[in-house]
């Protein structure tokens, strides 16, 4: 991955006294809300410096630089919606900066750059800069957990149940939607397994309509089913507190709200659900999960209708052919068809009262196919005020594990001149502050495929809500996204301009930092970051409920131990993602054995690859003093505890790579080194756990992996230490067997 050079941004961000104050004409004359908050950025920028600014002021009147905000027509000298330009002319008491746009997200978006520039190296900084967005649609995938009467995939955990009423907080969106903003998103997709209840009321199912938002207070179980069909029980609805009161009206009243702010910084939502599932709705009128049912499918029918009715700001809908309509191969066209007499027939409903009111229709490809997807839904795809788009997992559960992702090639194969969105699920990082611009960079490059126009960033196994497990928080807490905000504004703003470099990015560090030179901070934030693809690359549990980074863990099927631990034995046995060229350690060891080069990264190379980003993080904040900076120093202590964490992966493959070999040749040689290493792996997870401990509270409750307690986990890595001090060496056949299961 190339290295950026890093000069001007940071030198100058450095050095901010070498710029002279200015007096600064801010022209808002005729702008819409989206380019106002633009304005306002740009106002905060130059005040910032200590530069006078005069706002939408005479043309006339004597300024330092006057700064103009234009609407170009759609096309012309080449401007795309969203992309703009930053042209600089004249000199001195006549300087004149024009952000020019074919539309008012674009105005949006080259004046935060604007901002950005004049932030980071003043009025003098500022560079004529052209940017056309790279993805059209740049989402967030928001699991929403409403109220546990219409829970979301995410309820069953410590994040869900922390943040229910937080996502029916307005000042929690206000800040939110701001962030998102600036960070060039321009959609959030709220994800409920059945939103409607809490929502909207049903013309013919009024009473199915949900007042108050009710959490349960009844204890929970570790596991719940993937299925989500247990999330909801007799004994949950029998023990409820309510977290706000609120009518139905002022349900309604509180989203529209929401939308409109969206809109006000050119963040669209959209309603995305798993299908089908009627939580909420409490068996009235006939409902039912069976999708026979024909009042299911007018009560869905009219639900989806009367969503967009009530919303006008809403810009789609979003379906599953999911998680409770089987998984057989024969049941495709069922689903579709189900699909289409409820969510179909609803949009075309919709769609039929507003003509002209442009909706869209994301369909996932998930447990069905592109061709009984885009042919049965040809009445919308047919419909001009109606967009059909696709949407894919793109990377499983997990992006942060290779730049190189496979698994859509029978999927684009099957498309037909339809548009898809990515779905870019990170289930990998959520205690720790993670951040590496080259993979990001990367990673939206290769899927930049003719077929995409979009993506949506999040989890399932997280709430991007209001922040829980720090020992020191903030009032109120901090926003997820606030204390992740590298992560998210790398995918966000490398996905709308791959071509931004690591110059301005160790700028942006330096200016957020001061007490710590930016480029620096940068290089040990990336070393860090790289343990989780570098991790996850080697060790490929595709799906959230089979690996858990963080915590060395699964469900207990996929790590084939009864506490769901990865041990030794299964980081032996386990494959390595397909986009890279990683052996397995099975691999590896026949080439050893038989004498054969291997050909891609072998196991004791990735170990060393986890060593040297885990020395040069730990070397590099070593000499990094953060002052007073309590945000820099949990920063510092976020990368510690990756770096110490990729410390334990490099043991612990390497000393899985030894036990393999011993028990293949039954040279004693590699079985002391397995101990060791294995050795070496305990006293490394000790040191991640203490510095993870002293940041975090321990255990935490997560709805796919069950509880993750590093402390007990501690006898579960001691017991690597005895399973390679037992082992035995094998005669061929067993060992051969041994190593491909």
């Amino acid at each position: 991955m190339k290295r950026h050079s890093l000069h001007f941004f940071a030198l100058v961000a450095a050095f901010p006294c070498m710029v002279v104050a200015a007096e600064v004409t801010l022209d808002r004359h005729g702008l819409e809300p989206p380019a106002l908050f633009a304005a306002d950025e740009i106002a905060a920028a130059l005040t910032s410096r200590g530069d006078t600014v005069t706002l939408d002021s005479a043309p006339g009147r004597r300024a330092s630089a006057r700064i103009v905000f234009a609407l170009t027509t759609a096309g012309e000298a080449g401007m795309s919606s969203e992309g703009f330009s930053i042209r600089t002319t004249g000199t001195g008491g006549a300087k004149e900066i024009r952000i020019t746009a074919s539309d008012t997200a674009g105005l949006l978006y080259g004046g935060l750059e604007l901002a950005e520039q004049i932030r980071l190296g003043g009025l003098d900084g500022v560079a004529d800069t052209e940017r056309t967005p790279a993805f059209a649609m740049r989402g967030v995938k928001f699991n929403i957990p409403l109220d546990v009467r219409t829970p979301s995939y995410t309820d069953m955990s410590d994040s869900a149940q922390a943040n229910i009423a937080t996502v029916w907080d307005f000042e929690f969106w206000r800040e939110f939607i701001d962030r998102l903003a600036r960070d060039r998103y321009n959609y959030v997709g709220l994800w409920n397994l059945h939103p409607f209840p809490s929502l909207v009321r049903v013309p013919g199912y009024e009473d199915v309509a949900l007042d108050d938002v009710q959490r349960t207070t009844f204890p929970f179980a570790e596991n719940y089913s993937t299925r989500t069909d247990d999330f909801v029980t007799t004994d949950m609805l029998a023990r409820v507190e309510t977290v706000r009161k609120m009518t139905m009206d002022e349900k309604i009243a509180f989203w529209r709200r929401v939308m409109a702010y969206g809109k006000d910084r050119n963040v669209d939502f959209y309603v995305i659900t798993w299908n089908t599932y009627t939580y909420g709705t409490g068996g009235r009128h006939g409902i039912t999960n069976a999708i026979d049912n024909p009042a299911t499918i007018d009560y869905f029918r009219r639900s989806v209708a009367a969503l967009l009715r009530t919303y006008p700001l809403l810009r789609g809908i979003g379906v599953t052919a999911g998680e409770n309509m089987g998984n057989s191969s024969s049941g495709f066209d069922q689903k579709e068809e189900w699909l289409f007499a409820t969510y179909g027939q609803g949009m075309l409903d919709a769609a039929a009262d507003s003509p002209g009111r442009k909706i869209r229709f994301i369909h996932r490809q998930h447990e069905t196919r592109a061709q009984e997807m885009a042919g049965t839904f040809a009445p919308l795809t047919q419909n001009p005020d109606i967009d059909f788009i696709f949407s894919f997992k793109y990377a499983q559960a997990h992006v942060m594990s290779s730049t190189v992702q496979p698994f859509n090639r029978n999927f684009l194969a099957d498309l037909d001149g339809e548009k898809t969105i990515w779905e870019w699920r990170n289930d990998d990082t959520y205690h720790f502050r993670w951040g590496a611009p080259d993979f990001v960079r990367e990673f939206v490059e290769n899927a930049r495929h003719d077929a995409a126009i979009g993506f949506c960033y999040g989890s399932d196994q997280w709430i991007w809500g209001r922040e829980f497990l720090s020992k020191q928080p903030t009032t109120p807490r901090q926003l997820e996204i606030a204390k992740h905000w590298f992560d998210w504004m790398l995918w966000g703003r490398l996905a709308y301009d791959p071509s931004l470099g690591n110059d301005r990015i160790a700028a942006i560090l330096t200016e957020r930092f001061p007490e710590v030179p930016g480029p620096s901070l940068l290089d040990a934030w990336q070393h860090a970051s790289m343990i989780y693809p570098l991790t996850t690359g080697f060790h490929w549990g595709e799906y959230d409920f089979q690996w858990y980074i963080e915590g060395c863990k699964s469900r207990p099927g996929p790590a084939q131990t009864e506490s769901g631990f990865h041990d030794v034995n299964r980081f032996i046995t386990l494959g390595t993602h397909p986009g890279t060229d990683n052996l397995t350690i099975p691999e590896y060891v026949e080439n050893v054995v038989s004498g054969n080069a291997s050909v891609g990264t072998t196991p004791p190379q990735v170990a060393a690859q986890l060593h040297e980003h885990s020395t040069a993080a730990l070397a590099a904040i070593d000499a990094m003093d953060a002052a007073n900076n309590a945000e820099l120093r949990a920063t510092l202590a976020d990368i510690r505890a990756m770096a110490l964490l990729g410390r334990y992966y490099a043991h612990k493959i390497a000393g899985a790579t030894e036990l393999a070999l011993f028990r293949r040749t039954g040279e004693e040689a590699h079985h002391q080194r397995a101990v060791d290493e294995l050795t070496r792996a305990a006293g490394s997870w000790d040191l991640y756990i203490g510095a993870a401990a002293a940041l975090y509270k321990n255990p935490l409750w997560t709805n796919r992996v069950g509880n993750v307690d590093w402390s007990s986990l501690r006898e579960h890595v001691a017991h690597d230490i005895a399973i390679a001090r037992e082992a035995k060496p094998l005669d061929t056949d067993q060992a051969r067997d041994r190593v491909a299961k």
